[in-house]
């Protein structure tokens, strides 16, 4: 009621809306021959209203074809005579008025694309808001219809993805909330979307018969197309990638008692009567709305990490947004929630993006009082690195009694931190490396279950812990397969940065002594670092061959191009991501004893190992001068990829886990 009456400006500056007084010009509306989408738009009337809607289609465009339908459903005022002057539409006109539901299935019968977008004509699109659906299909298979986030012109949300209630009543998720809150930002399955701008594949609009004419004029419509889809073993999903702006009313108004509005009574009982055994299925009348929007979901899961993931970063973010997603698939609701509190716009929308609900400050609270508050909701708790486990684990237990405790290690830190003691000969080290053993020991007796990413530190876990369960949950990768022979390919590549203290160690020995003698067995080759490395490291380790890049937003046009990778590590412990993306690029590797540790890998099959200076010399000039054995590790390491670091053997281990 607050959100309802609070006094705001009629229109958000921020949506930049199209003028509804702008003076008509004849205008054109990109057309092409073979469109991918067809998008549909009944009017009846509201002649501004369908000029400002297609002004905007021009202007934000798309980067897949489209074509514009418009179904004059036989308006009173001068639309289909104006509608005629603008070049690129197909204007369909009904002789007499048919209604919304007619005019729909007449432009969907009239269709090109592969996928009919239904859209009111009282909306205005956005950027990029036509090629979000269509993404949204692309990476669910299970997509049926996908819908956009609706927003009201004073910029608050409209609606997120629609429910339905056991007794037919429906209600649209986020109504008058903040636009951007992070609740409503991830993509997930609803039970349907408003038919103001849905998105379905021909063929299954087809397949089900189109919008049921049992509810014309209109009204209950969408419902009832979303249940026929959902018939078929498809979803529904809503795509807060896509914003599309809509007036809500302006058709039909408001007054349930009155005009075309009394329809969505009256069909109410017609929707009921049809979907009666779907409808049992559905939460009762009076459920709260945070327990229906997961009322389909296996349960809900918190995952918390140190900060929010970002896979270009580093492969522990790799593997965590891989975790997310199979999460996703597998019919879990879940939340992220980084302990340093903070998540970039763009960060929540990648997470979205996964099915991922983003727990961030100042919308949310830190974790003690958020668990205090939905802890009773929870079914796992997912605690990564012994850090964050370490500071709530106790409080999970406290808070969230009834569920599973889920302790990733993601490596296991004490034993890294052990062999760089003995490496540097430090004792500070090598207490630190004790304090952080008793740390994880401790967290994994106490966890249900623990995740390790290689089966060398499940081994290990076994002997010291034998009544732990440990589960391997190792780096997942898809394989991309190599693109490009060997004759084509020079230099090589290092893949990591100097936040990570074994890659800083491997960095400085690459530079001051693996370099210098190979550069000498093979004049002007060059070794790129991918990765974040300080101004004073680069400066002291400047030398010819050694090119550092920072950060890179795609390593495929290096992976593609480099004749191999080097993992030069001394101490470590857990899967080395840089190993695996290489591999699934079908890149030969050249790695040390330690960095291949636990990733079923053979030397001479599928990677050559080298300890010491001369023998990464020896390794990589055997790659460059024998095309056969280039060509076996290339092949080889996708097949260790693709059999122990893929998506199958992740989502079988967190199936194991989770029950």
């Amino acid at each position: 009621m607050r959100q309802q009456f609070q006094t705001r400006p009629e229109l958000d500056e921020d949506l930049s809306l199209l003028s509804l007084d702008e003076p008509f010009a004849p205008f054109a509306v990109p057309v092409t021959a073979d469109p991918q989408v067809s998008i549909v738009i009944p009017i009846h009337g509201k002649l501004a209203y369908t000029l400002a809607c297609l002004r905007s289609l021009v202007r934000h465009g798309a980067q897949t074809s489209f074509e514009v339908i418009v179904v004059d459903d036989a308006s009173a005022d001068d639309s289909a005579s104006v509608l005629a002057q603008v070049d690129g539409i197909r204007l369909l006109r009904n002789q007499s008025n048919l209604g919304f539901i007619d005019s729909c299935n007449a432009g969907a019968a009239a269709a090109h694309g592969e996928f009919l977008l239904f859209l009111n004509n009282d909306t205005q699109v956005t950027t990029g808001w036509l090629d979000a659906l269509l993404r949204c299909f692309a990476e669910r298979a299970d997509c049926g219809i996908a819908g956009s986030r609706l927003v009201y012109p004073d910029g608050r949300l409209q609606e997120a993805g629609g429910l339905v209630f056991a007794d037919g009543s429906c209600w649209t998720t986020g109504r008058f909330e903040s636009r951007d809150a992070a609740a409503f930002r991830y993509r997930r399955a609803t039970d349907y979307v408003s038919g103001a701008a849905l998105m379905i594949r021909r063929e299954v609009f087809r397949q089900v018969g189109g919008f049921d004419a049992r509810y014309a004029p209109a009204y209950y419509e969408d419902t009832d197309l979303a249940f026929a889809v959902r018939q078929l073993g498809l979803r529904v999903y809503y795509e807060p990638a896509s914003t599309v702006i809509h007036c809500e009313g302006i058709s039909a108004g408001t007054d349930l008692g009155s005009g075309m509005k009394r329809y969505q009574l009256i069909n109410q009982a017609t929707f009921v009567d049809k979907w009666s055994v779907e409808l049992t299925r559905q939460p009762p009348a009076g459920t709260s709305l945070e327990r229906a929007m997961r009322w389909h979901s296996r349960g809900r899961v918190l995952v918390v990490d140190a900060m929010t993931p970002e896979p270009a970063r580093d492969s522990g973010s790799l593997r965590l947004c891989a975790i997310l997603r199979l999460l996703d698939e597998q019919g879990w609701s879940t939340c992220f929630l980084p302990d340093d509190g903070r998540a970039s716009s763009e960060e929540i929308a990648a997470l979205g993006a996964l099915g991922c609900e983003v727990l961030a400050r100042p919308q949310t609270p830190a974790l003690p009082h958020w668990l205090k508050q939905h802890g009773r909701e929870l079914h796992a708790v997912i605690l990564c690195r012994h850090t964050v486990a370490g500071q709530y684990a106790s409080l999970v237990r406290q808070h969230a009694p009834q569920a599973k405790l889920l302790f990733d290690t993601v490596d296991l830190h004490f034993l890294r931190e052990q062999r760089a003691a003995e490496l540097s000969g430090s004792a500070t080290l090598a207490r630190q490396a004790e304090t952080s053993r008793r740390g994880e020991l401790a967290l994994i007796e106490q966890s249900d279950v623990t995740f390790v990413v290689s089966s060398h530190e499940q081994a290990l876990l076994a002997q010291m812990l034998p009544k732990a369960r440990v589960e391997l949950l190792s780096n997942i990768h898809d394989v991309h397969g190599c693109r490009h022979p060997h004759r084509e390919r020079r230099d090589l590549v290092f893949i990591g940065g100097c936040g990570h203290p074994p890659n800083t160690d491997a960095i400085r020995w690459m530079g001051t002594e693996i370099l210098p003698r190979l550069r000498e067995a093979l004049p002007g080759i060059r070794v790129h670092v991918l990765g974040d490395v300080s101004d004073p490291m680069r400066c002291e380790l400047a030398s010819a061959g050694l090119e550092f890049h920072g950060r890179v937003p795609d390593l495929a046009p290096w992976l593609d191009s480099c004749l191999a990778s080097l993992a030069p590590l001394r101490f470590g412990a857990g899967v080395k991501g840089k190993i695996n993306m290489a591999m699934s690029y079908g890149v030969p590797v050249v790695a040390t004893s330690i960095a291949v540790e636990g990733m079923q890998l053979n030397d001479g099959v599928d990677v050559l190992v080298a300890d010491d200076a001369a023998a990464f010399v020896v390794a990589v000039v055997r790659l460059h001068d024998d095309i056969t054995l280039w060509e076996a590790l290339s092949a080889n390491g996708m097949t260790n990829v693709r059999e122990h670091f893929s998506m199958d053997a992740a989502a079988a281990a967190l199936q194991r886990t989770l029950g």
